[in-house]
């Protein structure tokens, strides 16, 4: 069903952490959304058909901007909708009757920039209309007219960049809420549904890591040694010899991991397309590959001590790593939630070189307790 402006606006509030108070941040957040449209354009120049992802990165860069005009409007006191209205409202657009997807709405108006400029001249226009809002200030008597002509600048934009606006707008929203706003716990994926005990994840398990005088790890399932002694691999030990914990996380948060699935042979075989698509040797590379990428950008961040949040970027990443694979499905705040227990957990395992890992499907933690 279509999103209108009113309902994005509405629904996207509870992702914006700023105070109300916040004009400069939001400002120039705007202006580097803008400078990040303009350089995925210089992208599809540099490298024409080669960039094929311009169209998602395009889809995330103007919903992005599109966030942060929302934030601008909401601390302004006007809403999105007018202002996206009013600068539709001009003598350079065709409006057009529709018939609307909406259920409260059988009608709608659907607006057209006519006689549009190349997309680098729409974009340059973008640029001067962001940099004229830096300068801004609430109560300025003419900061909504500005807004305004910000908003028509970015509707000519996004009219001229194939992408449709309705996708931008409920894409952003997916994204931000999967982000920031939690959802009911009934609503999140539970992948082992329809399988019996031995192709599932277990609801509750302890996993104890033994380290030897040897410098090797060792995990132990239920009493009996599984998968293979580990080292750290690395010239200057970091303790990434202790990193089945991050699939333990992954398996007790997140619902999914297969690699846990391969170390106690709970692959679910019963259905030939999951095991092969979901539980075989590429699934399994990419959790390792993930793995490793987070524990290498923790290693800069004294491996998350400290901290209840994880870099958006980092989510980003993370989001594109697991494109195809059922744990997609899985809300970004879900994953942060998955790698702050993960490395509280593994900050202590590392700290005592061993320790059992408490997991809880049913409620979706991760805890440490010692050996002794």
């Amino acid at each position: 069903m279509a999103l209108t402006i009113l309902e994005y606006e509405q629904r996207i509030a509870p992702t914006d952490r700023l105070t109300s108070e916040s004009l400069t941040p939001v400002l120039l957040g705007l202006f580097g959304e803008v400078g990040s449209i303009m350089a995925t354009s210089k992208k599809l120049h540099r490298e024409g058909e080669a960039y094929i992802a311009y169209l998602d990165a395009v889809e995330e860069e103007f919903g992005d901007a599109l966030w942060y005009l929302c934030a601008l409007c909401r601390r302004i006191g006007e809403p999105l909708d007018q202002v996206i209205s009013d600068a539709c409202n001009d003598e350079h657009t065709d409006s057009m009757t529709v018939a609307s997807l909406h259920l409260a709405a059988p009608i709608a108006k659907v607006h057209k920039f006519q006689n549009l400029e190349i997309i680098d001249v729409l974009l340059k226009d973008l640029g001067n209309k962001a940099a004229n809002l830096l300068s801004a200030e609430i109560g300025q008597t003419d900061l909504r007219a500005r807004v305004v002509d910000f908003a028509a600048a970015y509707l000519k934009a996004v009219q001229s960049s194939n992408v449709p606006f309705g996708r931008i707008v409920q894409s952003n929203l997916d994204k931000a809420t999967g982000r920031f706003v939690p959802s009911d716990p009934s609503s999140l994926p539970r992948f082992d549904e329809s399988f019996t005990d031995d192709e599932s994840l277990p609801e509750k398990f302890e996993i104890e890591i033994h380290e030897r005088p040897n410098g090797k790890s060792y995990l132990r399932w239920k009493g009996v040694f599984i998968g293979d002694p580990l080292t750290d691999n690395i010239s200057d030990p970091d303790g990434y010899r202790f990193h089945d914990v991050f699939h333990f996380a992954h398996a007790a948060i997140l619902h999914w991991s297969p690699t846990f699935r391969a170390l106690i042979r709970h692959k679910r075989k019963s259905n030939p397309d999951i095991d092969e698509a979901q539980d075989s040797g590429r699934a399994i590379v990419i959790e390792e590959g993930l793995s490793a990428y987070i524990f290498s950008c923790s290693k800069e961040l004294n491996f998350f001590e400290g901290q209840s949040t994880v870099s958006f970027d980092i989510l980003k990443t993370v989001s594109n790593f697991v494109r195809g694979y059922e744990v997609e499905e899985c809300p970004l705040y879900l994953w942060e939630q998955a790698i702050i227990q993960g490395y509280d957990v593994f900050r202590k395992i590392k700290k005592n070189n061993g320790g059992v890992v408490v997991g809880d499907k049913t409620n979706r933690t991760i805890t440490y307790r010692s050996l002794s």
